[in-house]
């Protein structure tokens, strides 16, 4: 397998997302299957490559057509669209990626152009990668970018939320964050082995792992630790993949051995099935989500981690059935969010969001924050939480179901509990990504008054 076919395949891929408005993820899954099928044989070298290229030019396409705008001499919107694909790849290995040699990115990229009948063009193609290069050589050819949402390569009502949120000075420190190479994190299963005794596994197969500050379960892998399905004790259990931010949720929740526990939106199941871990697998977990084929994702999990006490159920969290009013310890409210705190998990999703979408999703989290209600014993709490960082889903949100409901208070984590750590005067917890090196989340734990 050449590099060269490496960067064909990225393309074919890139086309998907940005002509056909795939999803990074499924473009990426799909055009590595094609190879297979093609009988390509891809190195895990290679694998790593197409992936960093159709995330990386995913998440800075803003970034790459800047540049591109200052070195070409014609308007780039103008470019065949293949072109355009084929220089953002050249582009980005030349401003983001470091191992490989300036010339041999110049030439590779010249090749691509004429291996997808756009010959007449490669002197053109030539022409613009030898003068970002020799601009390189002098400096930095970002440094003529000025505009934020270029630079940062982010849409720019976002950059503006983040400004009047965070201030000017958090700006940079966000948006690099959102925009590196995810880590992988992972929550031991209490219920098969210890941290200690996974931590051990990990050593053995010399794969580098290391605990998670704060997180008496959580693990967080060394960058390139392979496929998830292939690492020790996968298969036996032993651990899920949860982002050190989510672990956080079930602590807050808090739930004890032999409770009823509701999970509202469940899928995929990573804090279901922490929750039967919190619970030693006793008492009853209700797992809903409202759609069916999610809900497998479910049920795999669970069989694979060994856990019984977890009843699945086909239910939008806004309806009330199926599940015992009045008779539940704790309700975990996931909910559907617009996913702002997790952009560098998703290279597509800050181009896919809108302004208005995170006020449209408040509705929904308001009503199904208000059915929860039904649900939980008169002493039950609920955790409400979601992976944004945007006022109108998280504070706001429960600001408003606060007003509507005089008799419902926030409590703090008390002091040993991780999530302690997090938590803000007003008692909910934030976990910000360029503070805490962690996905961005809102939790917040509500229980009825005396």
């Amino acid at each position: 397998m050449t590099s060269k076919n490496s960067r064909q395949i990225a393309l074919e891929a890139l086309r998907l997302i940005q002509r056909r408005n795939a999803y990074a993820d499924v473009a990426l899954d799909c055009t590595l299957s094609k190879a297979r099928q093609a009988n390509i044989t891809l190195l895990e070298s290679d694998r790593r490559l197409i992936t960093e290229l159709v995330y990386g030019c995913t998440r800075r396409q803003k970034t790459l057509q800047a540049v591109l705008q200052n070195f070409s001499q014609k308007p780039i919107a103008k470019l065949p669209p293949d072109l355009l694909i084929i220089l953002q790849i050249g582009v980005y290995q030349l401003c983001f990626l470091d191992r490989i040699k300036a010339s041999a990115i110049v030439h590779t990229t010249v090749e691509l152009v004429k291996e997808n009948k756009l010959s007449g063009l490669s002197g053109f193609a030539n022409g613009v990668m030898r003068s970002i290069l020799r601009a390189k050589e002098k400096g930095d050819i970002l440094a003529d970018i000025s505009d934020p949402a270029s630079f940062y390569s982010y849409p720019e009502w976002l950059i503006d939320l983040w400004q009047k949120e965070f201030g000017q000075e958090s700006i940079a420190n966000i948006c690099n964050w959102f925009n590196q190479t995810p880590h992988l994190d992972l929550r031991v299963n209490l219920l098969h082995a210890t941290r200690d005794q996974v931590l051990a596994a990990f050593a053995e197969a010399g794969i580098v792992a290391e605990p998670i500050p704060h997180l008496p379960d959580g693990i967080r892998m060394g960058q390139g630790a392979g496929e998830v399905s292939q690492l020790p004790k996968f298969k036996e259990g032993w651990w899920s993949v949860q982002d050190a931010s989510a672990q956080l949720v079930t602590y807050l929740l808090d739930p004890q051995p032999h409770e009823i526990v509701v999970d509202a939106c469940a899928a995929p199941g990573g804090k279901t099935t922490h929750i039967s871990d919190r619970l030693k697998n006793t008492g009853k977990v209700y797992a809903l989500d409202r759609l069916a084929s999610r809900l497998k994702k479910v049920e795999q999990n669970v069989a694979r981690l060994g856990i019984t006490n977890v009843q699945t159920i086909e239910l939008d969290a806004r309806e009330f059935a199926g599940i015992p009013a009045g008779k539940c310890d704790r309700v975990l409210l996931d909910v559907p969010c617009s996913g702002l705190g997790t952009l560098h998990r998703h290279a597509d999703a800050r181009w896919r969001q809108t302004p208005d979408e995170p006020y449209k999703l408040a509705k929904t989290q308001s009503e199904i924050l208000a059915q929860a209600i039904q649900w939980v014993k008169p002493e039950g709490v609920i955790v409400y939480s979601t992976c944004t960082m945007h006022r109108a889903e998280n504070e706001e949100v429960i600001e408003q179901f606060l007003t509507h409901h005089p008799d419902w208070q926030i409590v703090p984590p008390s002091a040993d509990n991780p999530a302690a750590h997090f938590a803000s005067d007003r008692g909910w917890v934030k976990v910000l990504p360029h503070e805490h090196n962690m996905d961005g989340f809102f939790m917040v734990k509500l229980q009825k008054g005396a």
